[in-house]
């Protein structure tokens, strides 16, 4: 069933045709980003009805850098969270983590797809934590583990709003300290700190506007390996931002995650923001 499923979502991101590059967009570096800061907090003093005094803040900041010509393209794109949250008199805790980049070079020759070559990189930006138990356990830190994946083949667009691409992978997982990313179950003798992956990846990202003022953004990315190629990783980002004036954003993101390597069960991260919001380009 998911085999299918995720074919399906293949099947129809791959019904897009290339189209030519607005000429206004020829031989300049585009740059486009923005960052913010969402905080909520509550102080409580004598309060009869109960509850207890709490901050939260998230950091978000999205970078974009794009090249065009009349025989290629270069597109670059960096995001970062990192978010914390205090309850009472407990420590800060770690709400958001995540470092993300992606550069894809397109050669344009003149047909419905266009050749790529692409080379992503994902990781923590700070020490993660499961807090489900006592005491807490560190599950993760910068680059530990890391994911660099480099993929060649096929991508399709339209309108600059859809783009799909698919091709042969290389993933490779490094770690130090939380081997259990890369551990190998085959050598009992020791735990690798490094490993390296062949395989698919299908990516296909939208952006578009939902009414004035209000853009969503989705991003679907899937990768199997040939050893394995009944389980795939699903990495599904959706966000939908609405401008409420030049500085303030309401924001809503939903991740979908599935990774076996990290956990056996699909992850869910939700989070619903209202904060500023500065726009560099």
């Amino acid at each position: 069933m998911r085999r299918s499923l995720l074919f399906f979502i293949f099947a129809i991101s791959c019904t897009v045709f290339a189209q030519k590059v607005n000429d206004s967009l020829l031989y300049k570096w585009i740059p486009k980003g923005a960052a913010g800061i969402n905080v909520s907090q509550i102080a409580l003093s004598q309060w009869a009805q109960g509850g207890d005094n709490a901050i939260t803040w998230i950091l978000n900041g999205e970078l974009g850098l794009n090249y065009y010509t009349k025989t290629y393209s270069f597109l670059n794109n960096f995001k970062l969270a990192y978010g914390r949250t205090k309850l009472g008199e407990s420590d800060y805790r770690t709400n958001d983590n995540e470092l993300y980049l992606e550069n894809v070079y397109s050669y344009f020759v003149g047909w419905a797809i266009e050749p790529y070559v692409s080379n992503t990189i994902r990781t923590a930006v700070s020490t993660g934590y499961n807090y489900k138990v006592t005491p807490f356990v560190k599950t993760a830190d910068f680059f530990d583990p890391g994911f660099v994946t480099q993929s060649a083949g096929f991508a399709y667009t339209r309108n600059k709003t859809v783009t799909t691409r698919f091709g042969l992978a290389f993933q490779e997982t490094f770690t130090n300290r939380y081997r259990q990313y890369t551990d190998d179950a085959g050598t009992m003798d020791k735990a690798e700190a490094f490993k390296f992956e062949t395989g698919l990846e299908s990516v296909t990202d939208l952006e578009t506007d939902l009414g004035e003022n209000m853009l969503y953004k989705s991003s679907l990315r899937l990768f199997t390996r040939f050893k394995n190629l009944d389980v795939w990783d699903v990495r599904w980002d959706n966000t939908v931002a609405a401008q409420i004036n030049k500085f303030f954003t309401v924001k809503l993101n939903v991740l979908t995650l599935y990774e076996k390597a990290l956990s056996p069960k699909t992850q869910l991260k939700e989070m619903l923001l209202l904060g500023f919001t500065y726009t560099f380009f």
